[in-house]
């Protein structure tokens, strides 16, 4: 039973985790030969507060946003 985790900054819309766990399950289903119902996909969303690369807080490296939106 594969288990795919995904960890992400807070913001997403709900059709876009919609969108993204439904191509994570067909494309991994397809490559590992296995039933979609077998695949387990977990979100773990942060605050940006919460989340640092390279000593710098992401809240302050990035913003409040998210993807493209969210670079400073």
């Amino acid at each position: 039973m594969p288990i795919i985790n995904i960890k992400m900054a807070k913001g997403r819309t709900l059709e876009q985790k919609r969108q993204l766990v439904k191509i994570l399950t067909q494309e991994t289903a397809s490559i590992l030969d296995v039933k979609p119902e077998w695949i387990t996909v977990i979100i773990d969303e942060y605050e940006r507060e919460n989340w640092s690369s390279g000593g710098n807080l992401h809240i302050d490296k990035f913003g409040t946003g998210f993807g493209k939106e969210g670079v400073r």
